[in-house]
């Protein structure tokens, strides 16, 4: 339809521009010959309307074409009148014959033929009766042979115009037939996509299930190939919506911290290449709760992460959320860098017109189905929001997102509650990166939360710095690395020892001195579980209280885990169950108030930002069902909010506990042996 419609565009300004030389040549020869005076400026009125009707739009299509065709004819009759014209009629009217077949106007071709032989009917008449003409052998000629000429220049074009409506009628056959098949093969993907999701689901379930009893590599490599084909096929699903049209957004309030904190959790499960550096750069600034469809927003960040870190073998991928405010809400700029192989400007085109694939080769390659950047595109156009790629061959790509969202919360997602007696040290050695670009991550995500946090931050490239650093007696925290930890070990747990707090951002596998207090803090380097550290919230597992008193309050407790994220669920109910917990799950906030009319549970893990009914609400009418059922049951906010005050604000909107995400196992402990404080360990695990 657009196509059709440029076509059109194009063919009216051929038209209009043909008028308007054909116009001016009869107004520059009604001046030279002293024909009426009054007739120039009439003409010229014509050409103005006529290009205000075309550039404007002006009513419909059909009426703009009869005005220029209608138009054209009258200035041609006035000029053919005159006997001065006798044998340039066929001139004007030949060209006018060539508007009329480029806009498909057979009926014109009849009108112009038909002026065109009156003209000369007329003149030649009038030439008879005045012999004002000779009527030779030459002249008869010459009037044959124009009225010759205009029958065959009608006639040319004719079949010309048939040509082209036949060719039309073909290419519009054609493409219906393209249409049908387009549909139909829509129409298998997206059921044969919901064919496989239940059994995918069911393997990694089973999966899940074998794991937690026997960790077989065998078991792990179909949970991960079951994992890969189910993303494949939600890719599938909303490729094929997006293209028929049929995707919808799902407005709602959510968290910004909610939403990377699900993608953390996914992290070690997805294949990202763990070799590479992984950096979280959440600006502080963005507003604690928004308004918009979390789902895609996730699928968006997701999609660009699996992209960046695909294409690139070497070096890192960072990934920056920041926001300009506005009257309206919120600018959310999500853009993410990577060092890999780059983009050439045609593979940008493409992808940017929503080709699938940039680079088949490419894609083959290094695995995935090459849809996802096609989907970020559909999704962003569907949020009013725009995509822009910077990149070249070899020199890595950055990928930036901006689309609008409304704000709920304007409160900052991150915050610390002491900024004035913080001094923080980040302590790296410089030489371990070998790309240059990788080292300007970690900067920019130090200095930007420094910033946004509004904290004194030190930056000591060398055990040296630190030491002097630390001989001014500020420094209260200090974030390291494995390598940095691995120099001097001995160092840090005694540093960790004091009143200094040292962290570790390392992958699994580090192994501490016993007893020491250092936090290890996994990887991805992340600006939310930094916040939890500067606000004193972030404990080792090491640190929790006596593990055998804690499996005896909790042995047997009935426990309800209520989250949207399914791997939130599986990583809970794993976590939990290690206590000898019952647990039972809910995926929404509605399906929790089902199973709890029809069980009785003692504990309910509630997340907070979740569609149709969030944990709020949820609790708040769990509250009310407890009161009919007389039965009491502790509730608590399982949440990724990370500002300062969040566990105060759960607290006083009647929660009984808070945990944020990702659950750390002393924050766990601690809540349950408070909620718990008055059961005792009985055969049924009840309350007494």
């Amino acid at each position: 339809m657009e196509k059709e419609t440029n076509r059109k565009v194009k063919a009216h300004n051929v038209v209009v521009f043909i008028i308007t030389i054909s116009c001016i040549a009869v107004i520059v020869d009604s001046i030279t010959k002293g024909w009426e005076m009054w007739v120039p400026p009439l003409i010229t009125g014509g050409i103005v309307a006529s290009w205000f009707f075309h550039i404007s739009q002006y009513d419909t299509e059909r009426f703009r074409e009869n005005f220029y065709l209608i138009f054209a004819m009258v200035v041609a009759f006035y000029h053919g009148m005159h006997s001065s014209s006798y044998f340039d009629v066929i001139v004007i009217s030949a060209l006018l014959m060539v508007t009329a077949t480029l806009i498909k106007r057979k009926e014109y071709l009849d009108l112009l033929l038909t002026e065109f032989l009156s003209i000369m009917a007329m003149h030649t008449i009038w030439a008879i009766i005045t012999k004002s003409t000779e009527l030779d052998s030459i002249t008869i000629s010459r009037i044959a042979l124009q009225i010759i000429s205009e029958a065959c220049i009608y006639k040319g074009l004719l079949e010309i115009l048939k040509y082209i409506i036949i060719m039309e009628n073909e290419l519009k056959q054609k493409e219906l037939v393209e249409e049908v098949v387009r549909e139909g093969m829509e129409d298998f993907l997206v059921n044969i996509s919901h064919e496989l999701r239940t059994p995918v689901n069911v393997i990694n379930g089973m999966s899940s299930l074998i794991l937690k009893k026997e960790v077989r590599d065998d078991v792990l490599a179909i949970m991960g190939a079951g994992r890969r084909l189910s993303r494949q096929i939600e890719d599938i699903q909303d490729y094929t919506e997006i293209e028929r049209g049929d995707s919808v957004l799902e407005i709602d309030k959510y968290s910004i911290t909610s939403v990377l904190n699900d993608i953390v959790m996914n992290y070690n499960a997805m294949e990202y290449k763990k070799e590479l550096d992984f950096l979280i750069d959440l600006d502080p600034e963005v507003p604690e709760i928004m308004k918009g469809d979390s789902n895609k927003v996730k699928k968006i960040i997701i999609h660009l992460l699996d992209n960046a870190f695909k294409f690139t073998k070497a070096g890192g991928v960072y990934l920056r959320i920041t926001g300009t405010r506005r009257d309206y809400g919120i600018n959310l700029i999500i853009k993410v860098t990577d060092t890999g192989i780059g983009m050439t400007k045609r593979d940008i085109d493409q992808v940017s017109k929503g080709h699938y694939q940039a680079d088949k080769k490419r894609n083959r390659s290094s695995g995935g189905i090459g849809l996802g950047l096609s989907i970020v595109y559909g999704f962003v156009r569907m949020m009013e929001g725009f995509v822009s790629i910077d990149s070249s061959r070899d020199k890595g790509t950055t990928v930036s997102v901006s689309i609008v969202q409304e704000i709920v919360d304007s409160s900052p997602c991150l915050s610390v509650s002491d900024t004035k007696n913080i001094n923080v040290a980040f302590h790296v050695f410089p030489q371990k990166f070998r790309i240059t670009a990788v080292r300007e991550f970690y900067v920019s995500m130090a200095s930007n939360m420094a910033l946004g946090l509004k904290l004194n931050l030190y930056n000591a490239p060398n055990l040296n710095e630190l030491k002097k650093l630390l001989e001014k007696g500020k420094i209260t925290h200090i974030f390291i690395g494995s390598d940095e930890y691995r120099n001097e070990p001995g160092f840090f747990d005694e540093l960790a020892n004091s009143n200094i707090v040292v962290t570790i951002c390392t992958e699994s596998g580090i192994t501490l001195r016993k007893n020491s207090r250092v936090i290890v803090m996994p990887k991805p380097l992340y600006a939310y579980p930094v916040v939890k550290i500067l606000n004193g919230e972030y404990y080792n597992i090491e640190a929790s209280t006596d593990r055998e008193d804690m499996a005896s309050l909790l042995k047997g407790v009935k426990a309800l885990i209520v989250d949207d994220e399914p791997m939130n669920l599986v990583v809970a109910t794993g976590l939990f169950k290690d206590y000898d917990m019952v647990i039972d799950t809910a995926g929404s906030g509605k399906e929790s108030l089902l199973k709890y009319d029809l069980n009785d549970y003692e504990v309910i893990f509630m997340d907070h930002m979740m569609p149709e009914m969030d944990g709020i609400e949820a609790m708040k009418k769990l509250r009310l069902m407890s009161d009919q059922k007389r039965k009491p049951v502790k509730i608590v906010a399982l949440t990724a909010n990370a500002i300062s005050g969040a566990r105060e604000m759960f607290l006083k909107e009647g929660f009984d506990g808070f945990i944020s995400k990702p659950i750390n196992i002393g924050d766990f402990e601690r809540v349950m042996k408070r909620i718990l404080s008055d059961r005792k360990s009985s055969h049924n695990g009840g309350i007494r």
